[in-house]
């Protein structure tokens, strides 16, 4: 796969990945688990994972079912910082979309595009995501989230003046996910970069 372009996965969804991707698309080093190949159980687990009911499973579950104990723990969590958290989905895609630039995570990205625009993102402001915060355009709270997310990549800790900023907005509850959203997406980043899965197309 050629870095930067665009995608259609099998469901018809449009992934628009940089033509100036700043990272090579690492090659596939472990495949997904065949149909043929998965046991009833591991079967049971990808339904439930199933984002579209008459399509194939997503890249990253089939492969992340070579350790079905594993994916069910992770993939628990994950939907609830995706579907049930406390943050407004379109800080929660800003937030993703950031790290998987950070990261280099060609497959998140491509992922997260879309969700990015159901959630209010548009076409601009993804386009100036890789800009980070000091890119022209932003409010000031897409700012302060965009240094959030930079400030967890960079120096594991946000700091007191982006914390301060974030306080006035958000709750407990919405800090906690916040930092437990970008480290959730630097796990999934990092996996996906070094078993190197693909986008689907």
């Amino acid at each position: 796969m050629k870095n930067g372009g665009n995608h259609d996965a099998e469901d018809g969804t449009h992934y628009d990945v940089p033509a100036h991707w700043p990272a090579p698309v690492p090659e596939r080093r472990v495949a997904p688990v065949a149909p043929e190949e998965r046991t009833p159980e591991v079967d049971e687990l990808l339904e439930t994972l199933r984002i579209q009911p008459d399509q194939p499973v997503a890249n990253i579950f089939a492969t992340l079912a070579h350790h079905p104990r594993l994916l069910k723990r992770w993939s628990a969590m994950g939907g609830v910082l995706l579907f049930a958290g406390e943050l407004h989905p379109r800080d929660r895609e800003l937030l993703i979309l950031r790290t998987a630039w950070n990261c280099r995570a060609h497959y998140e990205w491509g992922h997260h595009v879309p969700m990015g625009k159901a959630a209010g993102l548009n076409d601009d402001e993804i386009a100036r995501i890789p800009g980070g915060a000091e890119a022209d355009g932003w409010s000031d709270a897409d700012a302060t989230l965009l240094r959030a997310a930079d400030e967890l990549h960079n120096d594991a800790r946000l700091s007191d003046g982006v914390w301060t900023q974030l306080a006035e907005r958000f709750g407990p509850a919405q800090l906690i996910e916040l930092c437990m959203l970008v480290g959730q997406y630097h796990l999934v980043a990092f996996t996906l970069n070094s078993l190197g899965v693909q986008l689907e197309n």
